[in-house]
C-alpha cells in the first residue's frame, strides 16, 4: 500500500498504479476488477475495516465488491443513483450508450456480482473522515472524497491520472465512450479544483500535487 495521507492509503491492484482502490480510515473505497479480491484482501490484513464504499459502479471499481463484502462482512455504500447497478451487478446503465459493444462485453466478461447496498451516500456525508463530494459525469452517481484538514482529495474517475493505453502518468479526462456526460465531467473537475486540494489521488494513475490538478482544471475547454 502507498500512504497518501494520515490514515489514508492507496492500494494499487494493477502494475504502475493503473488501477487503485483506497483505505480511508476504516473504509475500503472501490474494489478493482473481479480478480482483484486476493490482492485487496492481502493488503488489508492487519487493518481495521468497517465498511466498503464505491466511487461508482463500473467494472474496474465494483468488480470484487461482493466478494470482499462477503469475506469481511462489510456493509456496502454508494451514491443512490448507483444503487441499482451495485445491487444487480448490471453496470451498463452508466455508459453513454448501454447497448454499445464495449458496455456489453464488459458486462458479460468483467462485471462483479451484485450486492445489497446498506447506505446511500450524498453530498456532505462523512466516510472514513472524508466528506462526500458529488461529482457526476463519468457516471451519474460518481462521488469523490475530500478532507479539508490536509487538502487530500480522492477523485476516483472524476479525472484520470494516467493514459490508460500507455500507462504514462499525466492528467486526462475520463474517456467519453465509457462516460455518462462529458459536460458534467468538466464541471465536476472544476468543482473539485475549487476546493484547493493539496494532493489528489485517482482510480487510475499515481497521486499528484494539488497544483497539477488545478492547472489541468484551469486548462479545460
Amino acid at each position: 500500500m502507498i500512504q497518501i495521507g494520515e490514515n489514508a492509503w492507496q492500494i494499487p491492484v494493477m502494475p504502475r498504479q493503473a488501477l487503485n482502490c483506497f483505505l480511508l480510515g476504516d473504509v475500503l473505497v472501490d474494489a478493482g476488477m473481479f480478480f482483484s479480491r486476493g490482492r485487496i484482501l492481502a493488503a488489508l490484513q492487519g487493518k481495521a475495516v468497517g465498511a466498503h464504499a464505491l466511487t461508482h459502479a463500473h467494472v474496474d471499481h465494483q468488480g470484487a465488491t461482493a466478494a470482499i463484502a462477503r469475506a469481511l462482512n462489510l456493509p456496502v455504500w454508494c451514491h443512490g443513483i448507483e444503487r441499482n447497478a451495485v445491487e444487480t451487478g448490471d453496470v451498463t446503465g452508466s455508459f453513454a450508450n448501454p447497448r454499445a459493444l464495449t458496455a456489453r462485453l464488459q458486462q458479460r466478461f468483467l462485471a462483479g456480482d451484485g450486492h445489497p447496498v446498506a447506505r446511500a451516500l450524498a453530498e456532505g456525508d462523512s466516510v472514513g473522515g472524508f466528506e462526500v463530494i458529488e461529482t457526476p459525469g463519468h457516471t451519474a452517481g460518481h462521488i469523490s472524497f475530500w478532507r479539508a484538514s490536509d487538502g487530500l482529495l480522492v477523485a476516483g474517475d472524476a479525472a484520470l491520472g494516467m493514459h490508460l493505453l500507455t500507462t504514462r502518468p499525466g492528467m486526462h479526462l475520463p474517456y467519453a465512450h465509457v462516460s455518462w456526460d462529458m459536460d458534467h465531467v468538466r464541471a465536476s473537475i472544476r468543482k473539485l479544483a475549487a476546493l484547493g486540494p493539496r494532493r489528489v489521488a485517482f482510480g487510475h494513475g499515481p497521486a499528484v500535487p494539488g497544483e497539477v490538478f488545478t492547472g489541468f482544471a484551469a486548462g479545460l475547454a
